[in-house]
């Protein structure tokens, strides 16, 4: 795990520049630094190292290929490196080797086979920059499932890439202005999905997706649009004639648990002390379980705990760890080491994030790096086998709608929503969800009523303005399929990795996803309903492969959910803080809010007529966001 970092085109002082984007982002990578650049191709590159495959100077970057051709800075792994070696010397393609680190692999690779060629061969999570000496492209890359970022456009006259937007916010030219459609889709969701990101002239390059930029691109500013060298959504789409068939049930436990085992054991691969994270929960339980029979040692594990019973698991993974023998450490947490976070996180997620779930998390990841460098996480399991109760709840909603014909559709929609926002009483509230379903266009737009936070983003911010997403892009699918692909294109990389990712480096820690292995992916999308959803529970059959290692009464329980009573504190310890921020004010200060709605939510929540802490956070987050950069002297 690392952070790279790099320019192209006209920039004063690239080296020193570049030298203070490497600096605050040394959190990703504390064991050492590297530059490398062409002045005459005027391209400086920069990397930041967390050193987990081969300690030694052999996998030091900026990495040079073996013929000198291509010039790389990798963040990430390649699992399965070893067998391209191997492969690679088959076919006498491999060069001599200098050390054992994935990065000489993975140019060896490139120099080989190509970039694209080189692409889909890959088992690992990464975000990559190669620079072609020949040719004079640069190339980024990133991973299928989009565990590793990858920000890159333009700052000045140069193009400009990184890990983290604050190694390119202090960048000569950087243009600071806010991209609205990116605030609007943030008050949408919480998070702000790729390709945008909070700044109008840098974007995310999407999961599974390269680009090849060349001199002319460079020159002109051009921005082309990136390729695909893998999709969700196709894999997805094609695994519905591909379905897995199995003459007994537990030949389909057998083959998912063959499945998780080799990338789980791929996965385990370090040179450095690993562990795993253990809530108690069917996924985390279930690497854990895998991992510990995989390894001759007791697995390290690590939980968090809190003083409110309604918030803590600890409970139950001390139980899981006792029966699986793991070398297990806990951390209870008070309310007060959770809300000492609340400060640090504009500066950890680096752009508006607004997941309260990030308050344990960056917790959990502070105590696990105290004692490994690499941590197995259980993220991916809701996404791929149906794990979200609002899957159900959804699908009972689109049961109802599809039941009524039409062209009365729309018309009842409307009707509903007059008599729910007209009648008072707990059924109000239902009544003008259902006619807002009514009005949806589609399983797409559907589905996002379900997992949208403010009912009119664009109310909120000043100028705001909705783009179409991946939920207007139409689909195939039968609706259970469709909204756990839209989750694993949107809320899984631009929630759940995002909040990971960066909690984690920000205590130098590398995390890995095992059940993001793009091979379980693919095994999980050609299996049938029943093998997903039974007796109102998702995740059967990852079920049932964990209850081959731990009893189901430590795991059937009702799960509380990895966060914090975020809206008891807006109402108590937080309150001073969130009623600074949402002062009429201070929000004017700023100019991103329209005042008016984000207050008569603060005073209804205050007032304790309804929960609106998730629509608050967003809020809070994006301001608190926008105070950081400002006392930074880079006026937003």
């Amino acid at each position: 795990m690392c952070g790279i970092v790099g320019a192209w085109g006209p920039l004063n002082d690239r080296q020193n520049v570049l030298a203070n984007s490497r600096k605050v982002m040394k959190h990703r990578g504390p064991d050492s630094q590297g530059y490398w650049e062409d002045a005459d191709a005027n391209i400086g590159l920069g990397h930041v190292r967390l050193a987990i495959i081969d300690l030694s100077e052999a996998g030091h970057q900026p990495m040079v290929s073996a013929c000198g051709r291509y010039v790389v800075v990798l963040n990430g792994e390649i699992y399965n490196h070893l067998a391209l070696r191997e492969l690679l010397q088959v076919q006498s393609q491999a060069p001599d080797w200098r050390g054992h680190s994935d990065t000489e692999t993975l140019l060896a690779a490139i120099a080989a086979w190509g970039l694209e060629t080189t692409l889909r061969s890959l088992v690992g999570m990464f975000a990559f920059a190669v620079w072609d000496r020949d040719a004079r492209t640069l190339s980024l890359a990133r991973d299928r499932m989009g565990e590793k970022p990858l920000y890159w456009g333009h700052a000045g006259e140069a193009l400009v890439f990184a890990s983290e937007l604050k190694a390119l916010r202090g960048m000569p030219g950087f243009n600071t202005a806010l991209d609205k459609t990116a605030l609007t889709l943030m008050m949408r969701h919480n998070y702000i999905p790729a390709p945008f990101s909070v700044y109008e002239d840098i974007k995310k390059l999407p999961p599974g997706h390269y680009i090849t930029l060349t001199v002319e691109d460079c020159r002109q500013r051009n921005l082309p649009p990136a390729s695909a060298y893998w999709s969700a959504r196709q894999v997805a789409e094609e695994s519905k004639s591909q379905a897995l068939s199995f003459s007994r049930e537990e030949d389909a436990v057998d083959a998912l648990e063959e499945v998780l085992m080799t990338a789980i054991r791929g996965q385990m691969m370090a040179d450095v002390p690993l562990g795993a994270f253990l809530s108690g929960g069917v996924d985390s339980s279930l690497v854990v379980a895998l991992m510990q029979a995989l390894s001759a040692n007791a697995v390290n594990t690590y939980a968090i705990g809190f003083d409110e019973p309604a918030f803590n698991e600890a409970e139950y993974a001390r139980e899981v760890a006792a029966h699986l023998g793991t070398r297990h450490t806990e951390l209870y947490v008070s309310a007060q080491d959770a809300l000492d976070v609340v400060p640090r996180l504009p500066d950890i997620y680096d752009e508006p994030f607004a997941d309260s779930s990030q308050i344990p998390t960056v917790l959990l990841m502070q105590m696990a790096s105290q004692h490994v460098t690499v941590a197995l996480s259980g993220d991916g399991g809701d996404e791929l086998f149906g794990g979200y109760s609002r899957y159900q709840r959804a699908q009972r909603w689109w049961d109802k709608r599809s039941s009524m014909p039409g062209l009365m559709r729309k018309p009842f929609g409307s009707l509903a929503q007059t008599f729910g926002r007209a009648w008072p009483g707990n059924g109000a509230g239902q009544l003008d969800k259902f006619g807002r379903l009514m009005h949806a266009e589609g399983s797409g737009p559907f589905y996002r009523q379900f997992v949208s936070y403010w009912e009119d983003p664009s109310a909120v911010i000043n100028g705001g303005r909705l783009a179409p997403t991946v939920f207007d892009q139409p689909s195939g699918l039968p609706f259970s399929d469709h909204m756990m692909l839209l989750d694993t294109l949107t809320y899984l990389p631009d929630d759940i990795l995002v909040k990971v990712d960066r909690a984690a480096m920000a205590a130098s820690l590398e995390t890995r996803v095992p059940l993001l292995d793009h091979r379980v992916y693919a095994f999980s999308q050609r299996l049938t309903p029943q093998y997903k959803f039974r007796d109102g529970q998702g995740k059967w059959l990852l079920r049932q492969v964990l209850y081959r290692h731990v009893p189901e009464v430590l795991i059937d329980r009702p799960k509380k959910g990895f966060g914090v009573p975020v809206g008891q504190w807006l109402r108590g310890p937080l309150k001073d803080w969130a009623q600074s921020l949402l002062d009429p004010a201070h929000l004017a200060r700023h100019g991103v809010f329209n005042a008016e709605p984000v207050m008569k939510k603060w005073q209804s929540h205050l007032a304790g007529h309804h929960d609106w802490s998730a629509h608050l956070w967003g809020v809070l987050m994006t301001q608190a966001w926008l105070d950081a950069k400002s006392n930074e002297g880079l006026s937003a």
